[in-house]
Formats: C-alpha cells, sequence, structure tokens
C-alpha cells in the first residue's frame, strides 16, 4: 500500500504536468526511493465525493496561503512531501481546484493523528491539519483551477494498480488453500476432496484469470494513450469484490486456523477489505460505468 501510493497515486500528475523544477525536487528523489510522498485529497467531510473537499490555498502575491485537513492519508506520519488537492477559486466545483507539491517541514503542516486500522497495517495512516501554511506559486501542478481533471486522471492508476495489486495475493491464497484444504482431514477425509471446496476453489481461480485479462486490456489500451476511465473502473470494481469473495470462502475453508493471525488468510482478509474502500468506493465505480452506459437517472441519452 505505501509503495502503490508513491508510485502510482501521489506522482503521475506531477510526472504529466509539472514544471521541469517540481520533477527535479520533488519528483526524482521520490522515484529513486530518498523521500517517501503521500496524497491529500480526502477530508473527513469527502473521501469518494472529491468535488466537495474544503482545504484552499488562496494565492497571495507569489505565494499559496492553504488552510485545511485531509483524512485517512496513507504515508502521512513519514512522508516527506504531499501531493495536496485544494480549492484554489470559488468557481464550479469541477474547476476550481489545484494539485500542489507541498513539503511536509513546512510550517503549519500539523501531523495531528496516526489512525489504528483493521488491515493494511504495514503503512500508517494520519489525519493532517494546515494552517496558515505558506508556499511559492511554483509548487503548483500544471494549471491553476485544473486539479480536479488531473487528480481524476491520477485515480486511473490508481484503480489499475488496485487490480493489479491484488492478483498475486489471490493466486497464493487459491494455492495456499487448496495445499491446506488437501492436508487437513475430516470425517476420514481431506477438506479439498469434498466437491462444494474443490469446485469453489475453480470457480475463484477463474473469477481471478477474468480479472487478470480485463486489467491487462485495460493497461494496453492506457499505455497507447486511450481513456480508460469506464475500464479502470470495473477492474476496480470487480477487484474489490473479488478479493473479498475469494478471503472470505478460503478463510472459511480454513477453518479455526483462518481465524487466527498465524496463517495469511486472515491478514488478506482483513488488508482486501479495503480495496472497496479506497480510490473510491464501489458505489461510485458503478455510477461511473452507469454513465458510460448512459443509464444514469436524468443523464442525457
Amino acid at each position: 500500500m505505501a509503495i502503490g501510493v508513491q508510485s502510482d497515486m501521489a506522482t503521475p500528475a506531477l510526472a504529466r504536468f509539472g514544471s521541469d523544477e517540481l520533477k527535479e525536487e520533488f519528483l526524482r528523489p521520490t522515484v529513486a526511493g530518498d523521500v517517501v510522498a503521500c496524497l491529500g485529497v480526502s477530508e473527513a467531510t469527502a473521501g469518494s465525493d472529491v468535488a466537495n473537499i474544503k482545504t484552499t490555498a488562496v494565492k497571495k502575491g507569489d505565494d499559496y496561503i492553504i488552510n485545511g485537513s485531509k483524512m485517512w492519508i496513507t504515508n502521512g506520519h513519514q512522508a516527506d512531501w504531499i501531493c495536496l488537492l485544494a480549492n484554489t477559486n470559488d468557481g464550479p466545483a469541477h474547476k476550481n481546484k489545484s494539485l500542489f507539491c507541498l513539503p511536509m517541514s513546512t510550517k503549519g503542516v500539523v501531523r495531528a493523528k496516526k489512525i489504528e486500522k483493521i488491515g493494511m497495517k504495514c503503512s500508517d495512516t494520519a489525519q493532517l491539519f494546515f494552517e496558515d501554511v505558506v508556499i511559492p506559486k511554483k509548487f503548483i501542478i500544471g494549471q491553476e483551477g485544473a486539479g480536479f481533471m488531473y487528480q481524476m486522471m491520477q485515480f486511473q492508476e490508481e484503480r489499475m494498480w488496485g487490480s493489479a495489486v491484488a492478483l498475486e495475493p489471490l493466486d497464493r491464497l487459491i494455492r495456499d488453500t487448496i495445499e491446506y484444504t488437501g492436508q487437513r482431514m475430516a470425517f476420514g477425509k481431506s477438506i479439498l476432496s469434498n466437491q462444494c471446496v474443490h469446485f469453489r476453489l475453480a470457480e475463484l481461480q477463474t473469477e481471478i484469470e477474468l480479472l487478470r485479462s480485463l486489467m491487462y486490456r485495460t493497461i494496453g489500451m492506457y499505455a497507447k494513450g486511450t481513456d480508460v476511465t469506464n475500464l479502470a473502473s470495473m477492474c476496480k470494481l470487480k477487484s474489490g469484490r473479488l478479493a473479498r469473495e475469494v478471503t472470505d470462502s478460503c478463510m472459511q475453508y480454513w477453518g479455526g486456523m483462518g481465524f487466527t493471525n498465524e496463517v495469511l488468510v486472515s491478514r488478506f482478509y482483513r488488508d482486501f477489505r479495503l480495496l472497496s474502500i479506497g480510490g473510491g468506493a464501489d458505489e461510485v465505480m458503478l455510477s461511473i460505468i452507469c454513465k458510460h452506459m448512459k443509464t444514469l437517472p436524468g443523464q442525457g441519452k
């Protein structure tokens, strides 16, 4: 999770739209692994509803003055800089936001709380406050007012990453479950020899391969410059739901051992629940897909 934020969430807009000076100062050391980055979008009252964020960046001379807060920020406690989304004017919600590179050592940045989570415990999650934080205007990424669009583009890479990162762990969980249930005996035979178990594992492996194919197709189109908003949303939706399905089914077959902290199935059960929430909830993915299908109520045909 922490590495994914660094490679596919906090840096794509900077790599695509940032000035050469910004790339040299922030992108190069981030890619090298010399510094840690985080992404500041979500707020206590604006998670998937990005247009509703309240953090502001007011221009004053050659600077911006930032006030507001961010919530559930992965890497927030150890980050050296944050890719921050803030409102820079009072215009329409989709045209009044900008992205900034903000050093976390800047005066007025407060790392208020380290949030305890049920999963993804290897990455820290922070609540952040910004109190009259002053940064030079050169720290803006791309054009002022284009931040919402830039962030939507970053979300596409995040959602593809979310699909890709789930595949190998799910494959491993199926393999581990086959091995464990093949050895575990109940009522004179292995758990795996029950048709309901080996049929179910076959169904789940098929679903994983289908997700892999969709992901490869989506990434291939993205690499060619095609807009993959719809397909990336499908990948994200499917990966989150499939991860819940696979981990739940496998935990059932592990029985009491699966409910302990001694095996991977319990960790994956906790960790992968986030896939249907972070980076856009399942319901947001469904809304995006419906928009492309032109089936949303009130949407023009």
